[in-house]
Parts: structure tokens; C-alpha cells; sequence
């Protein structure tokens, strides 16, 4: 196995306003325009990754926007806003739900698939909606630097890749915008070790055939964009250029799944009906697990399937069926019981379901795929992703 490299990864200079440089995910918030004024407010008057991403709630205003992040990127480049730092980073983020470590690395995309089914290193957890790809691809394509928001699971219940980590020069360590929490970033002094430690979990009983070492929780968009365009690349180079170009390699976040921050909830079901008593009355369900169906502000228990994903798919498809014969739309919630609740109160019908447990989610990838679409969720907005470091990919 040869998925994960050693990168050269870039970093703002030392002077810059850290604060301002760092910005989340890309594709959070994406109906709420305040929350991204006030980010492109606390981003202005220096260097930041705001002016190199696309924010999803702009997506219609991507052709004119897409030439300007180019551009700045240019910039940044050529008037020495980044250094250059060769290694790993350890990332240890500070949030509501507690401290997350997470380690800054590369992967080799010709090791990742978002195919149902495909047994490669790096796999998608849930299904991929192709026509997300192309804006990303089109964002990509002309771009010199990547900065992820990629976030790669790993299952390493005994913390044996965090517990070798050496550490070196600390490279950042600043409050975050927007109710962000705090980051620190630190040199690994010892990556080889690192990655022999990552390749180690590949040999548990559960995976020793399968080799599978990273499930995509969150940016899976994005790093199938990146793939996209690296094989685009890949059919114009030389099979030498192929071994070493660095659109093939695309930086990511890895995260132990076991981390106690990283809250790992189910997203659950709203049916907009006037229909509800209808819905509650057709809907089948058996199983060991538990869910809840909520109408008029009441819950009652279900049986739920024991394979949650198998569940869901079960249910997303007669919630399909039922939208077919009856007025109405499906939404998905993250919240709790008294909001769905709530919800209900003013019409229609919920689901509470339960969530997967984390032990079951590398065996569940393994063995079943992708999981159906808003299976889980992994923390709120502002616990995701910020963008600090980029990489070359021209």
C-alpha cells in the first residue's frame, strides 16, 4: 500500500492575521448569507483563504467568481504570502463538542473511489450526486492550490497512530472566526512512523483482506472533483509525469473515528404532508433497533432495522413511494426530539432514527458500501474543516 504521501504543504507567512486567513468549509451554511458576510467582513484587510474558495450559498455567481480565486491564487503565489513546510501537521481543534485531533496528509487519488462497491483504500461513505461534481471540477481546474476541507476517517480504536506521533515546531495556533473554537497546528516530526502506524490498522481482523484504510466524512464533493480533474490530467502526461504530478495527490484531514469531539449523530426524516396519519399508518418497519415516528407533536416507537443503513434505504424509498401518490416534500433534520416536535406540530410527519454506532461503521463501509444518502452527520457547522493549509496541484 502506498495511499498516503508526505506532502509539501503551504502556509501563510508568519506575519499574517491568522484569524483572518482561516474560513470554514465551503459548503456549510448555505442558506444563511449573514453567516458569510460576516466571515468575508472578518476576512478583509489582509491575506485570506476567503478569497480562494468558493462559498456554496455563491455557486450562481461561480463564472464571475471562479476567475478572481484563480487569479488571487496567482498572487499569493508569486507575492510570497505562502512557506513552504514539507511534512505532516497535527491539528488539534478545539470545539463545543471538545478537542479533536486530526493529521494533515495526502493521499494518492488513484486510491480513492466514490464507486459503490469499489474496494480501494479511500472510499466514499455515502452515495455521490454526480451533478455536485462539475462546479467543483470547474473551480479545480484551473486552480495552482487545493486547500482542503476533506475530513478522512480512520478506525483506530486503540489511538495507536495519535500515541506515535512526535511532536515539532509549533506552526500555528490562533482563535477561529465565527465561533469557530481554536486550532493548533504542530509540525510531525516522525511521519514515516506515522504512516507505517496508519498502514498497521489495515491488518485488524476485520479489514486484513479487505485493506481498506479511510472513509470520506465530509468534502467527499470535493475529493471527487479533485479525482475528476486528475483524470483529466492523467490522459495528457507521460506515463513518467504520471508517477509524480501533483494533481494526483490531494491533501486531506484524517481523523481517528474514535475521537470522544467528533459527534457522530443520525439525520433524521421530516415528510411535509398534509397526509400525516396516512404516512404513520402505511409506514412498515421491523428490527432490533429503535426509531420514533412523530405526528402532531406525539412520538411513538418503532422497530427499526438492525442494519441501520439497510433501514434507511428501506425508508427513503417509501417515503419516494408515498411523495409519489401524496402532496408533499422530504426534508432532513439534525436536530432533536422536541424540535421535530415542534415540526410536526404545525403538520406533517417525522422519523427520529437512530445513529450508527461507530464501531459498526468501518465493517458496515466494508461489507455494504456507501451508505443512502444523510445517513449521519458528523458535528454543527462550525465544528468542520477551517482552511489553513494548501498544496500545489500545478
Amino acid at each position: 500500500m502506498n495511499t498516503v504521501r508526505i506532502p509539501e504543504i503551504l502556509l501563510p507567512g508568519k506575519d499574517t492575521d491568522m484569524k483572518k486567513w482561516a474560513v470554514n468549509a465551503c459548503d456549510q451554511f448555505t442558506s444563511d448569507e449573514d453567516y458569510w458576510k460576516k466571515t468575508k467582513e472578518c476576512a478583509s484587510g489582509g491575506p485570506s483563504a476567503f478569497n480562494l474558495i468558493l462559498p456554496e450559498i455563491y455557486l450562481s455567481e461561480a463564472e464571475q467568481r471562479i476567475e478572481k480565486i484563480h487569479s488571487t491564487m496567482r498572487e499569493y503565489l508569486s507575492n510570497g504570502v505562502f512557506r513552504a513546510v514539507k511534512g505532516f501537521v497535527l491539528v488539534e481543534r478545539i470545539t463545543q463538542s471538545g478537542t479533536r485531533c486530526g493529521i494533515v496528509l495526502s493521499i494518492d487519488l488513484e486510491d480513492y473511489s466514490y464507486e459503490k462497491g469499489a474496494k480501494v483504500p479511500v472510499r466514499s461513505t455515502e452515495a455521490t450526486i454526480l451533478e455536485r461534481i462539475p462546479p467543483r471540477v470547474e473551480i479545480r481546474r484551473g486552480a495552482p492550490l487545493e486547500l482542503p476541507h476533506a475530513m478522512l476517517l480512520y478506525d483506530d480504536n486503540e489511538e495507536s497512530v495519535l500515541n506515535c506521533v512526535k511532536r515539532g515546531e509549533v506552526l500555528y495556533d490562533f482563535p477561529l472566526m465565527c465561533d469557530g473554537g481554536r486550532v493548533k497546528g504542530t509540525l510531525i516530526e516522525n511521519p514515516d512512523e506515522v504512516v507505517s502506524s496508519l498502514y498497521a490498522l489495515t491488518a485488524k481482523e476485520n479489514f486484513s483482506e479487505d485493506k481498506f484504510l479511510f472513509a470520506v466524512g465530509d468534502g467527499n464533493h470535493s475529493l471527487a472533483a479533485a479525482k475528476a480533474c486528475w483524470e483529466e490530467i492523467k490522459s495528457t502526461v507521460g506515463e513518467k509525469e504520471r508517477e509524480t504530478h501533483p494533481a494526483r495527490f490531494a491533501l486531506c484531514e484524517a481523523v481517528n473515528i474514535y475521537s470522544p469531539a467528533l459527534k457522530f449523530e443520525a439525520i433524521h426524516r421530516y415528510v411535509k404532508t398534509d397526509a400525516a396519519a396516512a404516512f404513520a399508518e402505511g409506514l412498515k418497519t421491523s428490527g432490533g433497533q429503535s426509531a420514533y415516528i412523530v405526528v402532531d407533536g406525539t412520538e411513538k416507537k418503532i422497530p427499526f432495522d438492525d442494519n441501520v443503513p439497510k433501514g434507511i434505504e428501506a425508508l427513503d424509498c417509501y417515503i419516494s413511494e408515498f411523495l409519489k401518490e401524496y402532496d408533499g416534500e422530504a426534508d432532513y433534520i439534525h436536530g432533536s426530539m422536541d424540535e421535530m416536535k415542534s415540526l410536526t406540530r404545525r403538520g406533517g410527519a417525522g422519523i427520529i432514527l437512530p445513529a450508527i454506532k461507530k464501531d459498526d461503521f468501518f465493517r458496515l463501509i466494508s461489507t455494504g458500501g456507501n451508505l443512502p444518502r444523510k445517513t449521519f452527520s458528523m458535528g454543527d457547522g462550525n465544528e468542520k474543516r477551517y482552511y489553513i493549509e494548501a498544496k500545489r496541484i500545478k
